[in-house]
Protein backbone atom coordinates (compact mmCIF):
# COMPACT_ATOMS: atom_id res chain seq x y z
CA UNK A 1 0.00 0.00 0.00
CA UNK A 2 2.48 2.57 0.78
CA UNK A 3 4.64 1.77 -2.36
CA UNK A 4 1.58 3.67 -4.20
CA UNK A 5 0.98 6.24 -1.65
CA UNK A 6 4.22 7.52 -0.79
CA UNK A 7 5.83 10.86 -2.52
CA UNK A 8 7.78 10.21 -5.42
CA UNK A 9 11.28 11.80 -5.49
CA UNK A 10 11.39 14.40 -8.34
CA UNK A 11 12.72 12.89 -11.52
CA UNK A 12 16.61 14.06 -12.48
CA UNK A 13 16.34 16.98 -14.77
CA UNK A 14 18.15 16.42 -18.37
CA UNK A 15 20.57 19.72 -19.11
CA UNK A 16 20.08 19.05 -22.93
CA UNK A 17 22.75 21.94 -23.21
CA UNK A 18 25.15 19.14 -22.26
CA UNK A 19 26.33 16.03 -24.84
CA UNK A 20 25.41 12.80 -23.11
CA UNK A 21 27.79 9.94 -22.62
CA UNK A 22 29.90 7.18 -21.26
CA UNK A 23 30.53 8.09 -17.27
CA UNK A 24 34.05 8.73 -18.14
CA UNK A 25 33.65 11.52 -20.04
CA UNK A 26 33.54 13.64 -16.69
CA UNK A 27 36.63 14.93 -15.41
CA UNK A 28 36.11 12.73 -12.24
CA UNK A 29 37.08 9.51 -13.92
CA UNK A 30 40.05 7.95 -15.24
CA UNK A 31 41.01 8.18 -19.10
CA UNK A 32 40.96 5.43 -20.84
CA UNK A 33 42.48 4.22 -23.75
CA UNK A 34 40.21 2.12 -25.16
CA UNK A 35 40.25 0.81 -29.05
CA UNK A 36 38.87 3.61 -30.80
CA UNK A 37 41.21 6.15 -28.63
CA UNK A 38 44.20 3.95 -29.95
CA UNK A 39 42.92 3.43 -33.79
CA UNK A 40 42.79 7.58 -34.05
CA UNK A 41 46.26 7.96 -32.34
CA UNK A 42 47.73 5.29 -35.25
CA UNK A 43 45.59 6.80 -37.96
CA UNK A 44 46.16 10.16 -36.75
CA UNK A 45 50.41 9.33 -36.76
CA UNK A 46 49.75 7.80 -40.32
CA UNK A 47 48.32 11.07 -42.32
CA UNK A 48 51.13 13.57 -40.29
CA UNK A 49 53.92 11.05 -41.42
CA UNK A 50 52.71 11.66 -45.00
CA UNK A 51 51.96 15.24 -44.74
CA UNK A 52 55.58 16.41 -43.16
CA UNK A 53 57.04 13.93 -45.97
CA UNK A 54 55.24 16.11 -48.76
CA UNK A 55 57.21 19.10 -48.46
CA UNK A 56 60.75 17.20 -48.92
CA UNK A 57 58.79 14.97 -51.60
CA UNK A 58 57.93 18.49 -53.38
CA UNK A 59 61.69 19.10 -53.85
CA UNK A 60 62.69 15.76 -54.98
CA UNK A 61 60.38 16.31 -57.71
CA UNK A 62 61.02 19.00 -58.80
CA UNK A 63 64.50 17.55 -59.12
CA UNK A 64 63.23 14.82 -61.97
CA UNK A 65 60.69 16.80 -63.53
CA UNK A 66 62.41 19.98 -63.74
CA UNK A 67 59.32 22.86 -63.07
CA UNK A 68 59.81 26.23 -61.22
CA UNK A 69 59.98 27.03 -57.99
CA UNK A 70 56.71 28.81 -58.28
CA UNK A 71 54.75 25.62 -58.73
CA UNK A 72 56.21 24.32 -55.54
CA UNK A 73 54.04 27.12 -54.23
CA UNK A 74 51.50 25.73 -56.34
CA UNK A 75 51.62 22.27 -54.65
CA UNK A 76 51.00 23.66 -51.49
CA UNK A 77 48.24 25.86 -52.52
CA UNK A 78 46.36 22.74 -53.74
CA UNK A 79 46.95 20.73 -50.67
CA UNK A 80 45.65 23.76 -48.22
CA UNK A 81 42.39 24.01 -50.80
CA UNK A 82 41.74 20.27 -50.26
CA UNK A 83 42.10 21.16 -46.77
CA UNK A 84 39.51 24.10 -46.63
CA UNK A 85 37.81 22.14 -48.93
CA UNK A 86 37.59 19.15 -46.60
CA UNK A 87 36.60 21.37 -43.51
CA UNK A 88 33.59 23.67 -45.70
CA UNK A 89 32.04 19.70 -46.30
CA UNK A 90 32.66 18.11 -43.51
CA UNK A 91 29.62 18.94 -41.42
CA UNK A 92 27.33 17.64 -44.75
CA UNK A 93 29.33 14.41 -44.47
CA UNK A 94 29.45 14.08 -41.04
CA UNK A 95 25.79 14.10 -40.97
CA UNK A 96 25.30 11.51 -43.67
CA UNK A 97 27.62 9.09 -42.64
CA UNK A 98 28.59 7.34 -39.64
CA UNK A 99 32.20 7.62 -38.37
CA UNK A 100 33.23 4.26 -39.24
CA UNK A 101 32.23 4.97 -42.78
CA UNK A 102 34.01 8.41 -43.08
CA UNK A 103 36.89 7.34 -41.64
CA UNK A 104 37.97 4.36 -43.55
CA UNK A 105 36.68 6.40 -46.70
CA UNK A 106 38.93 8.98 -46.03
CA UNK A 107 41.84 6.83 -45.38
CA UNK A 108 41.24 4.94 -48.70
CA UNK A 109 41.00 7.97 -51.06
CA UNK A 110 44.10 9.55 -49.02
CA UNK A 111 46.16 6.46 -50.13
CA UNK A 112 44.82 7.18 -53.94
CA UNK A 113 45.55 10.91 -53.68
CA UNK A 114 49.34 9.63 -52.66
CA UNK A 115 49.35 7.13 -55.33
CA UNK A 116 48.60 9.69 -57.67
CA UNK A 117 51.27 12.17 -56.08
CA UNK A 118 53.54 9.81 -56.25
CA UNK A 119 52.82 7.64 -59.10
CA UNK A 120 52.08 10.11 -61.40
CA UNK A 121 53.53 10.78 -64.74
CA UNK A 122 54.21 14.30 -65.08
CA UNK A 123 52.96 17.88 -63.45
CA UNK A 124 49.19 17.76 -63.98
CA UNK A 125 48.50 14.14 -62.07
CA UNK A 126 51.17 15.13 -59.45
CA UNK A 127 49.15 18.13 -59.00
CA UNK A 128 46.06 16.28 -58.99
CA UNK A 129 47.26 13.89 -56.53
CA UNK A 130 48.37 17.13 -53.91
CA UNK A 131 44.56 18.05 -53.84
CA UNK A 132 42.78 14.76 -53.74
CA UNK A 133 45.61 14.14 -50.97
CA UNK A 134 45.05 17.38 -48.90
CA UNK A 135 41.32 17.10 -48.99
CA UNK A 136 40.65 13.31 -48.19
CA UNK A 137 43.60 13.49 -45.41
CA UNK A 138 42.32 16.56 -43.82
CA UNK A 139 38.67 14.75 -43.49
CA UNK A 140 40.31 11.72 -42.10
CA UNK A 141 42.20 14.06 -40.07
CA UNK A 142 38.90 16.00 -38.87
CA UNK A 143 36.85 12.57 -38.23
CA UNK A 144 39.81 11.34 -35.81
CA UNK A 145 39.50 14.56 -33.66
CA UNK A 146 35.89 14.00 -34.00
CA UNK A 147 36.40 10.53 -32.77
CA UNK A 148 38.84 11.70 -29.65
CA UNK A 149 36.23 14.08 -28.93
CA UNK A 150 32.94 12.03 -28.92
CA UNK A 151 34.91 9.78 -26.77
CA UNK A 152 36.39 11.56 -24.15
CA UNK A 153 34.35 14.94 -23.88
CA UNK A 154 35.63 17.20 -21.27
CA UNK A 155 38.93 15.21 -21.25
CA UNK A 156 39.20 15.88 -25.48
CA UNK A 157 42.31 18.14 -24.31
CA UNK A 158 44.14 15.19 -22.68
CA UNK A 159 43.23 13.29 -26.03
CA UNK A 160 43.96 15.37 -28.22
CA UNK A 161 47.16 16.20 -27.12
CA UNK A 162 48.23 12.37 -26.28
CA UNK A 163 47.60 12.14 -29.98
CA UNK A 164 49.77 14.88 -31.34
CA UNK A 165 52.21 13.14 -29.65
CA UNK A 166 52.17 9.99 -32.19
CA UNK A 167 52.09 12.75 -34.78
CA UNK A 168 55.13 14.77 -33.79
CA UNK A 169 57.12 11.58 -33.95
CA UNK A 170 56.16 11.07 -37.25
CA UNK A 171 57.02 14.88 -38.36
CA UNK A 172 60.32 13.56 -37.24
CA UNK A 173 60.58 10.13 -39.23
CA UNK A 174 59.15 11.76 -42.52
CA UNK A 175 62.14 13.50 -43.57
CA UNK A 176 64.53 11.15 -42.25
CA UNK A 177 62.75 7.93 -43.84
CA UNK A 178 62.45 9.90 -47.41
CA UNK A 179 65.83 11.30 -47.56
CA UNK A 180 66.96 7.37 -46.83
CA UNK A 181 65.02 5.81 -49.35
CA UNK A 182 65.95 8.66 -51.74
CA UNK A 183 69.35 7.05 -51.48
CA UNK A 184 68.59 3.77 -52.51
CA UNK A 185 67.99 2.34 -55.40
CA UNK A 186 64.26 1.91 -53.74
CA UNK A 187 63.33 5.71 -54.11
CA UNK A 188 61.78 8.52 -52.48
CA UNK A 189 58.05 7.19 -53.77
CA UNK A 190 58.20 4.45 -51.20
CA UNK A 191 57.95 6.44 -48.39
CA UNK A 192 54.18 7.08 -49.04
CA UNK A 193 53.63 3.63 -49.35
CA UNK A 194 54.39 2.79 -45.49
CA UNK A 195 51.49 5.34 -43.91
CA UNK A 196 49.69 2.68 -46.69
CA UNK A 197 50.48 -0.08 -45.04
CA UNK A 198 50.17 0.59 -41.71
CA UNK A 199 45.99 1.81 -43.05
CA UNK A 200 45.44 -1.47 -44.01
CA UNK A 201 46.54 -3.14 -41.11
CA UNK A 202 44.81 -0.89 -38.73
CA UNK A 203 41.37 -1.76 -40.67
CA UNK A 204 41.93 -5.53 -40.70
CA UNK A 205 42.39 -5.07 -36.99
CA UNK A 206 39.43 -2.45 -35.75
CA UNK A 207 37.07 -2.76 -38.51
CA UNK A 208 34.86 -4.37 -36.40
CA UNK A 209 35.11 -2.02 -33.63
CA UNK A 210 32.57 0.24 -33.19
CA UNK A 211 33.02 3.95 -33.13
CA UNK A 212 31.43 6.73 -30.67
CA UNK A 213 28.50 7.89 -32.55
CA UNK A 214 27.79 11.65 -33.03
CA UNK A 215 25.97 12.20 -29.22
CA UNK A 216 22.56 13.18 -29.73
CA UNK A 217 21.52 16.52 -28.89
CA UNK A 218 18.53 18.61 -29.10
CA UNK A 219 17.72 19.43 -32.68
CA UNK A 220 17.49 23.18 -32.00
CA UNK A 221 20.93 23.02 -30.83
CA UNK A 222 22.38 21.87 -34.28
CA UNK A 223 20.39 24.78 -36.22
CA UNK A 224 22.20 27.64 -33.83
CA UNK A 225 25.73 29.58 -34.91
CA UNK A 226 28.50 28.64 -33.36
CA UNK A 227 29.40 31.23 -30.30
CA UNK A 228 32.00 34.07 -30.16
CA UNK A 229 34.72 31.86 -28.27
CA UNK A 230 34.62 28.88 -30.78
CA UNK A 231 35.36 30.78 -33.53
CA UNK A 232 38.46 33.01 -31.51
CA UNK A 233 39.77 29.65 -30.42
CA UNK A 234 39.54 28.57 -34.07
CA UNK A 235 41.29 31.84 -35.40
CA UNK A 236 44.15 30.48 -32.48
CA UNK A 237 44.45 26.74 -33.86
CA UNK A 238 44.56 28.17 -37.26
CA UNK A 239 47.11 30.85 -36.35
CA UNK A 240 49.16 28.77 -33.92
CA UNK A 241 49.41 26.92 -36.89
CA UNK A 242 50.83 29.74 -39.29
CA UNK A 243 53.42 30.04 -36.91
CA UNK A 244 54.92 26.58 -37.91
CA UNK A 245 54.41 26.70 -41.25
CA UNK A 246 56.62 29.92 -41.83
CA UNK A 247 59.11 28.22 -39.60
CA UNK A 248 59.00 24.60 -41.73
CA UNK A 249 59.16 26.72 -45.11
CA UNK A 250 61.53 29.38 -44.50
CA UNK A 251 63.64 28.52 -41.58
CA UNK A 252 65.98 26.37 -43.33
CA UNK A 253 66.70 29.64 -45.09
CA UNK A 254 67.32 31.83 -42.48
CA UNK A 255 69.66 29.24 -41.33
CA UNK A 256 71.74 29.82 -44.63
CA UNK A 257 72.15 33.39 -43.15
CA UNK A 258 74.32 32.01 -40.58
CA UNK A 259 76.68 30.28 -42.57
CA UNK A 260 75.24 27.03 -42.64
CA UNK A 261 75.79 24.84 -46.38
CA UNK A 262 71.64 24.06 -47.75
CA UNK A 263 71.92 20.71 -46.55
CA UNK A 264 73.08 21.50 -43.26
CA UNK A 265 70.19 23.97 -43.24
CA UNK A 266 68.00 21.46 -44.07
CA UNK A 267 68.83 18.92 -41.67
CA UNK A 268 68.80 21.05 -38.97
CA UNK A 269 64.98 22.04 -39.42
CA UNK A 270 65.01 18.19 -37.92
CA UNK A 271 65.85 20.20 -34.74
CA UNK A 272 62.60 21.97 -34.87
CA UNK A 273 60.57 18.56 -35.31
CA UNK A 274 62.72 17.02 -32.36
CA UNK A 275 61.46 19.82 -30.56
CA UNK A 276 57.73 19.31 -31.31
CA UNK A 277 57.47 15.77 -30.13
CA UNK A 278 59.42 16.74 -26.71
CA UNK A 279 57.17 19.53 -26.49
CA UNK A 280 54.38 17.57 -26.91
CA UNK A 281 55.48 14.16 -24.80
CA UNK A 282 55.44 17.03 -22.05
CA UNK A 283 51.98 18.55 -22.61
CA UNK A 284 50.48 15.18 -22.41
CA UNK A 285 52.29 14.46 -19.35
CA UNK A 286 50.70 17.82 -18.09
CA UNK A 287 46.78 17.28 -19.36
CA UNK A 288 46.80 14.37 -17.18
CA UNK A 289 45.55 16.81 -14.17
CA UNK A 290 42.30 19.06 -15.44
CA UNK A 291 42.42 22.70 -15.89
CA UNK A 292 46.06 23.21 -16.97
CA UNK A 293 45.80 23.86 -20.95
CA UNK A 294 45.05 27.71 -20.45
CA UNK A 295 48.58 28.10 -18.51
CA UNK A 296 49.97 25.36 -20.56
CA UNK A 297 48.90 27.77 -23.68
CA UNK A 298 50.60 31.09 -22.26
CA UNK A 299 53.35 29.50 -21.49
CA UNK A 300 53.65 27.76 -25.19
CA UNK A 301 53.07 31.34 -26.83
CA UNK A 302 55.96 32.78 -24.06
CA UNK A 303 58.30 30.13 -25.51
CA UNK A 304 57.51 30.54 -28.73
CA UNK A 305 58.03 34.09 -28.96
CA UNK A 306 61.46 34.41 -26.81
CA UNK A 307 62.94 31.09 -29.13
CA UNK A 308 62.12 33.07 -31.99
CA UNK A 309 63.79 36.24 -31.11
CA UNK A 310 66.88 33.66 -30.48
CA UNK A 311 66.70 32.05 -33.51
CA UNK A 312 65.46 35.57 -35.78
CA UNK A 313 68.47 37.63 -34.35
CA UNK A 314 71.37 35.46 -34.08
CA UNK A 315 74.25 35.38 -36.35
CA UNK A 316 75.43 32.22 -34.52
CA UNK A 317 74.52 28.70 -36.28
CA UNK A 318 74.25 26.62 -33.36
CA UNK A 319 72.34 29.72 -31.21
CA UNK A 320 69.80 29.29 -34.28
CA UNK A 321 69.59 25.88 -34.27
CA UNK A 322 68.50 25.89 -30.78
CA UNK A 323 66.57 28.77 -31.58
CA UNK A 324 64.50 26.33 -33.66
CA UNK A 325 64.30 23.79 -31.63
CA UNK A 326 63.02 25.97 -28.58
CA UNK A 327 60.03 27.25 -31.31
CA UNK A 328 59.48 23.39 -32.11
CA UNK A 329 59.04 23.21 -28.04
CA UNK A 330 56.75 26.36 -27.75
CA UNK A 331 54.62 25.55 -30.41
CA UNK A 332 54.33 21.84 -29.75
CA UNK A 333 50.87 22.36 -28.06
CA UNK A 334 49.41 25.19 -29.43
CA UNK A 335 47.02 23.44 -32.09
CA UNK A 336 45.79 20.48 -29.99
CA UNK A 337 44.91 22.85 -26.89
CA UNK A 338 43.66 25.24 -29.48
CA UNK A 339 41.44 22.62 -30.66
CA UNK A 340 40.28 21.07 -27.72
CA UNK A 341 39.42 24.98 -26.55
CA UNK A 342 37.25 25.35 -29.89
CA UNK A 343 35.53 21.81 -29.55
CA UNK A 344 34.69 22.85 -25.81
CA UNK A 345 32.99 25.93 -26.60
CA UNK A 346 31.07 24.74 -29.34
CA UNK A 347 27.48 24.66 -27.26
CA UNK A 348 27.26 20.82 -28.34
CA UNK A 349 27.96 21.69 -32.29
CA UNK A 350 31.13 19.81 -32.14
CA UNK A 351 31.11 18.57 -35.64
CA UNK A 352 30.29 22.69 -36.74
CA UNK A 353 33.38 23.81 -34.87
CA UNK A 354 36.05 21.50 -36.32
CA UNK A 355 35.18 21.42 -39.83
CA UNK A 356 34.99 25.58 -39.14
CA UNK A 357 38.30 25.12 -37.86
CA UNK A 358 39.63 22.76 -40.44
CA UNK A 359 38.37 25.42 -42.74
CA UNK A 360 40.33 28.53 -41.26
CA UNK A 361 43.09 26.81 -41.03
CA UNK A 362 43.56 25.56 -44.69
CA UNK A 363 42.69 29.06 -45.67
CA UNK A 364 45.86 30.44 -43.39
CA UNK A 365 48.14 27.77 -44.50
CA UNK A 366 47.98 28.89 -47.68
CA UNK A 367 48.35 32.22 -47.30
CA UNK A 368 50.89 32.80 -44.29
CA UNK A 369 53.80 31.40 -46.69
CA UNK A 370 52.85 33.20 -49.49
CA UNK A 371 52.78 36.54 -47.57
CA UNK A 372 56.19 35.81 -45.91
CA UNK A 373 57.81 34.55 -49.30
CA UNK A 374 55.90 37.99 -50.87
CA UNK A 375 57.51 40.02 -48.16
CA UNK A 376 61.05 38.49 -48.94
CA UNK A 377 61.16 39.28 -52.08
CA UNK A 378 60.58 42.89 -51.68
CA UNK A 379 62.51 43.42 -48.17
CA UNK A 380 64.74 40.69 -47.68
CA UNK A 381 64.18 37.37 -45.08
CA UNK A 382 64.99 38.82 -42.14
CA UNK A 383 61.98 41.74 -42.71
CA UNK A 384 59.58 38.94 -43.63
CA UNK A 385 60.10 37.07 -40.76
CA UNK A 386 58.35 40.30 -38.60
CA UNK A 387 55.18 38.29 -39.51
CA UNK A 388 56.12 35.68 -36.71
CA UNK A 389 56.15 37.97 -34.19
CA UNK A 390 53.12 39.27 -35.82
CA UNK A 391 50.97 36.08 -35.77
CA UNK A 392 52.11 35.73 -31.91
CA UNK A 393 50.38 38.54 -30.85
CA UNK A 394 47.54 37.86 -32.52
CA UNK A 395 47.54 34.16 -30.82
CA UNK A 396 47.56 36.42 -27.70
CA UNK A 397 45.07 38.37 -28.26
CA UNK A 398 42.48 35.82 -29.23
CA UNK A 399 42.96 33.81 -26.82
CA UNK A 400 42.46 36.49 -24.25
CA UNK A 401 39.10 36.92 -26.45
CA UNK A 402 38.12 33.83 -26.80
CA UNK A 403 38.29 33.30 -22.83
CA UNK A 404 36.71 36.52 -22.12
CA UNK A 405 33.58 35.62 -24.66
CA UNK A 406 32.92 32.14 -23.12
CA UNK A 407 32.80 33.70 -19.49
CA UNK A 408 30.33 36.12 -21.05
CA UNK A 409 28.78 32.96 -22.88
CA UNK A 410 28.69 31.12 -19.44
CA UNK A 411 27.72 33.62 -17.17
CA UNK A 412 24.81 34.16 -19.85
CA UNK A 413 23.60 30.33 -19.88
CA UNK A 414 23.58 30.51 -16.35
CA UNK A 415 21.14 33.41 -16.19
CA UNK A 416 19.45 31.60 -18.49
CA UNK A 417 19.02 28.33 -16.60
CA UNK A 418 18.25 30.26 -13.32
CA UNK A 419 15.41 32.22 -15.26
CA UNK A 420 13.73 28.86 -16.73
CA UNK A 421 14.15 27.17 -13.33
CA UNK A 422 12.37 29.54 -11.77
CA UNK A 423 9.68 29.70 -14.34
CA UNK A 424 9.14 26.09 -13.83
CA UNK A 425 8.86 26.71 -9.82
CA UNK A 426 5.99 29.38 -10.21
CA UNK A 427 4.28 26.68 -12.88
CA UNK A 428 4.59 24.38 -10.38
CA UNK A 429 3.53 26.39 -7.87
CA UNK A 430 0.32 27.41 -9.66
CA UNK A 431 -0.87 23.80 -10.45
CA UNK A 432 -0.83 22.97 -6.47
CA UNK A 433 -2.50 26.08 -5.94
Amino acid sequence: MYRYTAKRKPAPSLDLTRPTGPPELSRGHPFVRDAPTVLSYAALGCWTFGLYAFGPAVTLLRDELGFSYTLIGVYQVLLSAGAALAGAGFVWAARRLARDVLLWSSALVTVVGAGLFTLGGGVPATLLGAAVFGLAGTTMLTVIQAILSDRHGSRRDRALTEANVGAGASAVLAPLVLGALAATVVGWRAAFALPAVVLVVLYLRYRREPLPAAPQRHIAERAGRLPLACWLFAVLAAVSSAIEFCLVYFGPQMLLHTGLSAAAASTALSSNYLGILIGRLAGARLTRHPGRSITLLYASLAITGASFVLFWLTDRPALAVVGLFLCGVGIANLYPLSLALTLEAAGGREDQANARSQLILGVVAAASPFLLGSLADRHGLAVAFTVEPVLIGVCLLVLWGGLRARRDTDRANAARRDTDRANAARRVGGRRS
